[in-house]
This record gives C-alpha cells, sequence and structure tokens, in this order.
C-alpha cells in the first residue's frame, strides 16, 4: 500500500447550503447542512485514505472539544493522527462556509495565531516508509520540515501553495513539485498572466509546477513546454475541498510512481466527482468510483 504523509491545517466546517450567498445582516435558512472536517492536508488525507492509500497527517491543534471532533473524523476516514499534536492552551481551528446554489462557497475561519507553530518536533518524528509528502502551505514551518525531509529521501515532495506562498518560502525551495492555485500563482509573482506567471514559477523554485485553475483545468509544464489538462465537465453541487482532495489524489499518484499528467488527470477526476456531491470532504469518492468516472471518459 502507498503511504502519504500530509502535513498541514485541520479544522472542522460548519457547511450551510443557501440559495444565495448572504450579503444582507438578516436571518437565512438554509436547505441542507453539515458538520465536517476540513483544512487543506486534512482533506488531502482523508482523500488519500479513501482512494486506498495509507495516510498519515501531521498537524497542529488544541486540546479542546474541536480538537476531540478533528480527530475523531479523520479516524472514521482511517487516517493515523498519531503526528497531530494537541498543544497546550491552543485553540482548534473551524469555520462557517456558505455554499450557494451553483456549489460556490463562501468561508469564515477562525484560526488561533498563539497556537505555536513550532515544526521541530516534527524533524523528529517523521516515519519511515513514507512514499510522497504533500504539504500545505498554511503552516509554513512543518512544511519546510516536510519539504527538506522529502528531499533527502528522494521521493515527490509536492507544495500546495496558497496565497501568501512566500511566507513558505524553505518549502519552495525544497519542494520537487508545487501546485499553485490561480490566486496563489499570482501572489507569488505579481502576474495576472498565469501562462507567464507559471514560467516565472518554475525558473524561481526549480521544481515541477502546476497551476490549478477551477473549471478552466490544470497548466503545467512537460518536457519543457507548456502543457494543459481539461477539467471535466460535471454537474456542480459544492466546490469546498475540491482543491484539497485535487491534491491528496494527485499525491497519491505520484508516490504509486504514476507520471505527472496521469497524476493530474486522476486528481481531477477525484476533484470533478466531489464537486457533483455537498459536504466537503463526505463527497471525496473511492478509488473505484474515480477510476469508473475515468473509463467512462475515454
Amino acid at each position: 500500500m502507498t503511504t502519504i504523509l500530509t502535513v498541514g491545517v485541520a479544522v472542522i466546517d460548519i457547511v450551510m447550503s443557501v440559495e444565495a450567498l448572504p450579503r444582507m445582516p438578516e436571518k437565512y435558512r438554509a436547505r441542507d447542512a453539515a458538520i465536517v472536517g476540513g483544512g487543506c492536508a486534512a482533506n488531502a488525507a482523508a482523500a488519500v485514505a479513501r482512494l486506498g492509500g495509507q495516510s498519515l497527517l501531521a498537524a497542529r491543534i488544541g486540546p479542546d472539544q474541536i480538537g476531540d471532533m478533528i480527530v475523531a473524523g479523520l479516524a472514521d476516514e482511517g487516517v493515523d493522527c498519531t503526528l497531530v499534536r494537541r498543544v497546550a492552551g491552543g485553540r482548534s481551528s473551524f469555520s462557517s462556509i456558505y455554499v450557494d446554489a451553483a456549489g460556490e462557497r463562501q468561508i469564515v475561519n477562525f484560526r488561533d495565531v498563539a497556537l505555536s507553530f513550532d515544526a521541530t518536533w516534527l524533524a523528529e518524528a517523521l516515519p519511515d516508509g513514507v512514499d510522497a509528502v504533500l504539504a500545505d502551505s498554511r503552516w509554513p514551518q512543518g512544511a519546510a520540515v516536510a519539504m527538506k525531509a522529502a528531499r533527502d529521501r528522494a521521493i515527490p515532495g509536492i507544495l500546495d501553495a496558497e496565497a501568501p506562498v512566500r511566507e513558505a518560502g524553505e518549502a519552495l525551495r525544497h519542494a520537487s513539485h508545487v501546485a499553485f492555485s490561480a490566486q496563489g500563482l499570482r501572489d507569488l509573482t505579481g502576474l495576472n498572466d498565469l501562462d507567464a506567471a507559471l514560467d516565472l514559477a518554475r525558473q524561481e523554485t526549480g521544481a515541477w509546477v502546476c497551476v490549478t485553475d477551477g473549471p478552466a483545468g490544470i497548466n503545467f509544464f512537460e518536457n519543457g513546454r507548456r502543457a494543459h489538462e481539461p477539467a471535466f465537465e460535471v454537474d456542480v453541487i459544492d466546490t469546498l475541498g475540491a482543491g484539497d482532495v485535487w491534491h491528496g489524489a494527485f499525491a497519491l499518484a505520484l508516490g504509486e510512481g504514476q507520471g505527472a499528467r496521469a497524476a493530474i488527470r486522476f486528481a481531477s477526476a477525484v476533484a470533478a466527482l466531489k464537486c457533483t456531491r455537498f459536504g466537503g470532504r463526505t463527497g471525496t469518492p473511492t478509488r473505484a468510483e474515480a477510476e469508473a468516472f475515468l473509463r467512462s471518459k475515454t
């Protein structure tokens, strides 16, 4: 079984399905609702487990009720939480999220800025036998440790690069693969033209780079030339967590030895299926569902 270590944030999402995103200081009634685990790294870890990989998560949470919910939800998904550190005096992160009729989301997140960012303990605790490492840029210190460890072990080190990207500058220097969101890429380069921005990011980092741009698909470099993999067209219900599960599926595919284009296509199928289901990461498909979807598109 392929083993993937993910490093970064874990939260609880309180998700409300509404006709339109709230604009006024009034009361609104939800059409549906869910309380589910979230966070870039945690969602990716859950996706790895659901897709048949061995999943380990390293994250920082508080010793509180929200933290209990985070760990319980991940354990239910089959994620190994041995490296989830409960920081004394800290408060776990949670979000209030609205999802409209088009599947777009609005997020208000609480993050305890006093929760220790220290990652020295992680460097001493990283296990052997990992096939790839994925880190988000929300915990820059942890991402730096994770990407350096991946480079030292000659395994894929994938950075999920969200704004503000330069806070994770050390991780950028060590990552073998950097997957930018469109916002993250613009933040790094200051350029609105994503093609030019991606070329600049490749020159700066020396890594394999791509940019995920929602329904516009994925731009990347293949054999030194710009390449594109289109997004799959689906009826979108909920985009919450789609980018996170894309990164988890991409890391798993790389850890299995798939090439970059095949990994992108697999990850895009997983994210597309997730978007057809309400409830954040609970909509992540199984491996069998993702592979059946891909067969239907060939």
